[in-house]
């Protein structure tokens, strides 16, 4: 059971009465500079260790006229990532500039063998990994071996060994000084192009050329939709990149395939904010790498003409409107599963591990996050992936380092995990069939080892209470602005109590509520999503809620609107 629990100021320190500087310093922001998000603020690209590996092996690859390919991951932000790069290279004046993205049900994930095999028909003189390549030891190692350079650009967490690129760029190396380490791939591979652009300005190449030189800042907007899809942590150096992205897609600067992605979402450009990128063109992108081909994704993020760039996006939304189908159907045998574990309920394990022969592999990553917000559990949901093995997508909680834990499990049980890799809240792995119920004994204990039994009750933080003269559409105005939120510096929540005046069901699983806060307070709409019937009866007037105060748009029209995240009995 879920509770809310208000958030406390560092050091017990007094909070503001203004309701944003308020949020601000439960954020730990004290000062107004840390909400200054112009490019100035940026970390510089020198403090990437391995930078100017990758920028000289770039350099004559461009000035030499080599054949680059960049194989990125299948996912939103491997999709950003391979556009960034490949809008950059081309034009930076890079005339052989290719991609590919392993299908995920025929190769799996990052720079495998078999896909420098299929590659050698190229005859690549360079291999960029965007985004993968920090685990792929093997992939680097059959690249080099077929003549290939490869430079690795890379965010995740690397293995106890790492690859012999020509050069590794990745924020989480080991003893890396960059002060951002939750860097998106999307982030990195932007990070490499700004030290490469330099790099050739400072040889007279774009003169040289008559090529104008590039304002990578018309990236930004790529960047900001690959780190918030990605769900990284938004530090400050992140926030920038978003914030700035951002300001592009508001002032109608987005290229046409972000742009389209947005419409096809009935999302407002010019009132685009970090959630729509992050569930409205994220899903959308996603969407082709879950179920088909992310090369369709890529095509509509490098598509120059409007025309072409929604046409690929209505594709790309059908495809989303599948896998919300197939994700419901998932989501209903997970449920069974859950009620079948062989204990009293789920609240007997601390690491659930689910498997249904029939779950699309393309799907379980969201699947397992579902049930993780449902059971407050880490959740594991595995996918047959033929010959015998199981692929999984894991999804943690606030308190446990899930990539740490998986490989916790696989240094105490050798051969039982085939491979694994990912974050502190999500990770991959892929086991054999057969040691699927000792591994998830072996996950449950030790995620019980690792995490406190507190971290398991489900708590929503809130910022306190609103009076009823804060509920306005001005307050919901300036909380907007003072973004980006996300991972790391979540949106304000808010609670208070609220009697119920009525109340809509909208598609049989959303419920529009029209609240008052206090007697003589004037009404406010509330909105909750995907409700549980049990926590809303007819008969409950009056209810205690954890809340957003957002800004609705309807027909041009704006107004303050609650998005309710919990409800509780008064």
């Amino acid at each position: 059971m879920r509770r809310i629990r208000r958030r406390q100021p560092p050091d017990g320190a007094a909070l503001p009465d203004d309701v944003l500087a308020r949020v601000l310093a439960l954020r730990g922001v004290l000062d107004p500079a840390q909400c200054e998000y112009g490019l100035g603020g940026l970390a510089a690209p020198h403090l990437l260790s391995g930078i100017d590996r990758a920028v000289d092996r770039l350099e004559r690859a461009v000035t030499g006229g080599e054949r680059i390919v960049v194989v990125g991951d299948f996912d939103a932000d491997g999709a950003t990532s391979t556009t960034v790069a490949l809008r950059a290279l081309s034009a930076m004046g890079a005339l052989d500039v290719h991609f590919r993205v392993p299908n995920r049900f025929e190769y799996g994930y990052g720079l495998t063998p078999g896909i420098v095999s299929d590659l050698r028909s190229l005859e690549p003189g360079v291999l960029v990994t965007v985004d993968n390549g920090v685990s792929s030891v093997d992939g680097v190692a059959a690249a080099r071996a077929a003549g290939m350079s490869v430079v690795v650009t890379d965010h995740h967490l690397p293995g106890r060994v790492m690859p012999d690129a020509d050069a590794m760029v990745n924020p989480n190396l080991p003893g890396d000084p960059f002060p951002s380490k939750h860097l998106a791939g999307v982030g990195v591979i932007f990070y490499v192009m700004l030290a490469l652009r330099a790099r050739l300005r400072s040889i007279g190449w774009f003169e040289r050329r008559a090529i104008e030189e590039p304002n990578l800042a018309e990236l930004l907007d790529l960047v900001a939709l690959g780190t918030v899809a990605d769900v990284v942590p938004l530090d400050h150096n992140n926030r920038i990149l978003v914030e700035q992205g951002l300001r592009r897609i508001r002032a109608g600067a987005a290229i046409p395939g972000i742009a389209a992605l947005l419409q096809a979402a009935n999302r407002n450009p010019e009132r685009t904010v970090a959630t729509d990128l992050g569930f409205a063109a994220g899903p959308r992108l996603n969407a082709a790498g879950r179920l088909d081909d992310m090369a369709l994704g890529i095509r509509c993020l490098l598509a120059d003409d409007p025309a072409e760039a929604r046409a690929l996006a209505a594709a790309l939304d059908e495809l989303n409107r599948d896998r919300r189908e197939i994700e419901a159907q998932m989501q209903s045998e997970a449920v069974v599963s859950l009620n079948a574990l062989p204990v009293d309920s789920w609240a007997d394990r601390y690491g659930v591990c689910l498997f249904e022969p029939r779950w699309h592999q393309g799907v379980i990553g969201i699947l397992a996050g579902r049930i993780r917000e449902r059971i407050q559990r880490p959740v594991i949901a595995f996918a047959d992936a033929g010959d015998g093995d199981l692929k999984g997508s894991a999804r943690s909680i606030p308190g446990l380092h899930v990539r740490d834990t998986l490989d916790l499990v696989a240094a105490r049980h050798p051969g039982l995990v085939s491979k694994f890799g990912g974050h502190a809240m999500a990770a991959g792995l892929t086991l054999p069939r057969a040691h699927l119920d000792a591994f998830s004994e072996a996950f449950d204990a030790a995620v019980a080892e690792r995490i406190d039994p507190a971290d398991l009750e489900g708590v929503i933080h809130s910022d306190g209470e609103l009076a009823p003269h804060q509920l306005g559409l001005e307050t919901a105005m300036a909380l907007r602005d003072a973004g980006p939120w996300g991972q790391g510096f979540p949106p304000p929540v808010f609670d208070g109590v609220f009697r119920i005046l009525d109340r809509r069901v909208l598609k049989d699983r959303h419920l529009r509520l029209r609240l008052r806060a206090t007697p003589d307070a004037a009404p406010i709409t509330g909105i909750a999503f995907n409700v549980d019937w049990e926590d809303w009866p007819e008969d409950r007037q009056d209810v205690r809620l954890a809340y957003r105060l957002e800004v609705n748009e309807y027909r041009g029209l704006l107004s303050p609107q609650l998005q309710i995240e919990h409800v509780e009995g008064s």
